[in-house]
């Protein structure tokens, strides 16, 4: 698997790494299938994460370290729209209430105080502590959100990529600094689509889902 880890081609200067570019085009077909509401949305998004993992283990640690969390919470989504599965074979969608949206912006807040203080307090971890918990934590709310079948999982990632693509060239990862550009436009692409079918369905609810 070293070769995973090696130089793939050199693009404006940058260096692609074999394991950078992989992992983040298997996470742009995530994103895609994400947006079509289909199940394999999920195990797509454990292999980005499983390959990410490779290509971040062992120089930069906390970015290792989200690959974990993401792998997870791909599990946990995948479990969530097993049981929200609607008679077409695809989740249903709807806008979040005040009360989760209140709730994923108090926790993105705390979460990312959290984090950053980690990454100071352990440097290794992160080279840029706030960008990099922002990140990290931005990820997890929009992960959540996705499972959840709510339209916010778009602007959640739209908030992402406002820091992670600069981030990313700034860290000598220039594939994934244009991955994330062209996560921007599915993003859009994905959210007008999501907004339109919640409202058809008059804003369904997921099982299990908080009145």
């Amino acid at each position: 698997m070293n070769w995973l880890n090696s130089e793939a081609f050199v693009l404006l200067d940058q260096h692609i790494m074999w394991s950078d570019m992989i992992g983040n085009v298997i996470g742009l077909i995530a994103l895609a299938l994400g947006w079509r509401r289909s199940l394999w949305s999920w195990p797509v998004q454990f292999l980005s994460g499983v390959i990410l993992f490779a290509a971040f283990f062992g120089h930069l640690t906390g970015s290792a370290g989200k690959q974990v969390v993401v792998m997870a919470v791909a599990l946990w989504g995948w479990w969530q729209w097993n049981r929200g599965e609607g008679k077409d074979g695809r989740i249903s969608v709807r806008f979040a209430t005040w009360r989760e949206r209140a709730y994923m912006v108090g926790a993105a807040a705390v979460g990312t105080l959290a984090v950053s203080a980690l990454f100071h307090a352990y440097p290794t971890l992160s080279w840029d502590p706030w960008p990099d918990a922002y990140i990290f934590v931005g990820t997890i709310v929009a992960m959540y959100a996705q499972a959840r079948g709510m339209v916010e999982f778009w602007f959640a990632w739209l908030l992402v990529d406002l820091v992670g693509v600069p981030l990313n060239f700034a860290n000598g990862y220039a594939f994934s600094g244009f991955v994330y550009v062209l996560y921007g436009a599915l993003v859009l692409w994905g959210l007008r689509d999501w907004w339109l079918r919640s409202r058809e369905a008059g804003q369904p609810v997921l099982e299990g889902a908080p009145a």
